[in-house]
């Protein structure tokens, strides 16, 4: 082949905005079942005879599978095949979505959780990487991710609210049932429309090693920050799950170095763009998920909201990420370097949950919540947006699986961290402020004044946190991101020279 056939660009797929229709409503799923159940446990609580003490497991037997298997999707994607990979994960969580629907004891659900998650862990690398080697033109790419990005920040969002109003005029079960129309139109479409360049797949041996280790190893993360947040961070088994994560994972981390074919080959990760992202990426999700997580109890505890309402309270989130990835992220990739956009992005995040630590009792949402989740939504919109393309970009076809699962495990380690992590300082702070003003409640109706005052003064301080995470995400992204603008005729094939990025000098 002559050197001008090679390096030719290859003719954009018909079908591919068709193709993101369908890759984005699977992607709206998966994000969607992270708090859609959330609204209606205790509704399954009640019908299924679930104790308090087992109820987490609702939770957890999802967050263990999903975040466990996410590098084994992402290879198994890359050695199957993308489009394949996409399709029977669409099947197998539509079929477990079913089973969770018609649950009728606490095992029948705890499977269906455990099953939406592994079938997820498939599901979520395919989706990505089919995205990232479907749009190789530097301007549809740009589109194409600002879709995706709005979609996976704002999705959560979008669960709270849809979960609120099947709880609350349907019945529990449709937060399940809800999953399988989604996935019905999702895998026909892609059986039908998605086509998979050629020569993209990774056909080495499957790294059984590497599998076992890095299964195990997050398993163990995930469950130790699970624990933490119920049983506290000096309990000894959640002592034991992190030293257990660390060895593990260290474990993993020599062997990918030693064996021909890694699960995650090294390569992905060390790029320094690339790392960049994935560590902007994650610590940005540990704050937004500790943000869903504190105003839920917010506006339902504090400030009397039901659930559909708490919902529809989120709708500005929503709205702020829609406009920073689809408006300002989209139509500024092109043009300018990705540090700037995604270091401004998580400053602007950051002042937003600024306004958050002057949270109070009798803060109005219109006031205060609006205007935060607003803000906190276009910043991170913005910034989201081109760390996904970041993290994806440049990265040989057949590791594509390997760097999307990279991208969905930072953002569920995030969200087990934040939760966990801020939760913790949250109910230290309030123990502390109820101990220190309980004595001066003389009345039944002020020592309730001071429990609620204590408990959004611990909102308050986890905040703080929050906003410094936030301003190291943008740190790093500044200080390791140099990927420059992208060329108008990037592409993403597999000779070296379509792989190497633009670097801004």
């Amino acid at each position: 082949m002559s050197e001008t056939a090679r390096k030719a660009p290859s003719v954009p797929d018909p079908n591919r905005w068709r193709a993101l229709a369908f890759i984005s409503i699977a992607q709206l799923m998966v994000i969607l079942d992270a708090t859609i159940v959330n609204i209606a446990l205790p509704s399954a609580q009640q019908d299924l005879g679930i104790s308090d003490g087992n109820r987490q497991w609702v939770i957890t037997a999802y967050a263990l599978a999903f975040g466990g298997l996410l590098l084994f999707g992402g290879r198994i994607a890359d050695l199957w095949g993308r489009k394949r990979a996409f399709v029977i994960g669409l099947v197998g969580f539509g079929a477990a979505s079913a089973l969770g629907g018609a649950a009728t004891n606490e095992a029948m659900m705890y499977s269906s959780r455990a099953l939406q998650g592994v079938f997820g862990a498939l599901l979520a690398p395919a989706a990505l990487s089919l995205l990232s080697v479907t749009f190789t033109d530097a301007k549809e790419r740009a589109r194409a991710f600002g879709v995706y990005s709005a979609i996976s920040g704002a999705g959560g969002a979008v669960g709270l609210i849809l979960g609120g109003v099947l709880t609350e005029y349907l019945d529990w079960r449709w937060t399940f049932f809800v999953n399988i129309p989604f996935a019905a139109i999702a895998a026909a479409g892609a059986y039908f429309v998605i086509s998979e360049p050629e020569g993209g797949r990774n056909r080495s041996p499957l790294d059984i090693p590497g599998v076992i280790l890095s299964a195990l190893g997050l398993v163990a993360l995930v469950y130790g920050f699970t624990r933490a947040e119920s049983d506290g961070w000096s309990d000894s088994t959640t002592l034991g799950l992190f030293v257990a994560s660390a060895v593990l994972l260290l474990a993993f981390v020599i062997t990918e170095a030693k064996v021909k074919a890694p699960l995650l080959p090294l390569r992905v990760v060390t790029e320094r763009n690339r790392g960049g992202a994935f560590l902007s990426f994650g610590l940005a999700n540990i704050a937004i998920y500790g943000l869903f997580l504190f105003l839920t109890y917010y506006l339902q505890i504090v400030k009397g909201y039901s659930p559909i309402k708490t919902g529809f309270a989120f709708l500005p989130l929503v709205v702020g990420t829609t406009i920073g990835a689809t408006q300002i992220g989209t139509r500024l990739t092109p043009r300018v370097p990705a540090r700037l956009l995604m270091g401004p992005g998580f400053l602007v995040a950051a002042a937003g949950m600024f306004l958050l630590t002057q949270l109070e009792v009798g803060s109005s949402y219109a006031g205060l919540l609006l205007p935060t989740l607003l803000i906190v939504g276009i910043g991170l919109g913005t910034a989201f947006m081109p760390a996904m393309s970041v993290a994806t970009h440049g990265v040989e076809s057949r590791d594509a699986g390997a760097a999307s699962a990279m991208v969905n495990t930072s953002q569920q380690l995030g969200g087990a961290i934040g939760t966990a992590l801020l939760n913790t300082i949250a109910a230290s702070a309030m123990a502390s402020y109820i101990t220190d003003h309980i004595a001066t409640a003389a009345t039944k109706p002020q020592q309730q004044l001071v429990q609620l005052q204590g408990m959004v003064h611990g909102y308050a301080n986890a905040a703080w946190v929050a906003v410094g995470i936030v301003a190291g995400a943008a740190v790093i992204a500044l200080a390791l991101i140099n990927v420059g603008r992208p060329k108008a005729d990037s592409s993403t094939g597999e000779g070296p020279e379509a792989q190497v990025p633009v670097i801004a000098h």
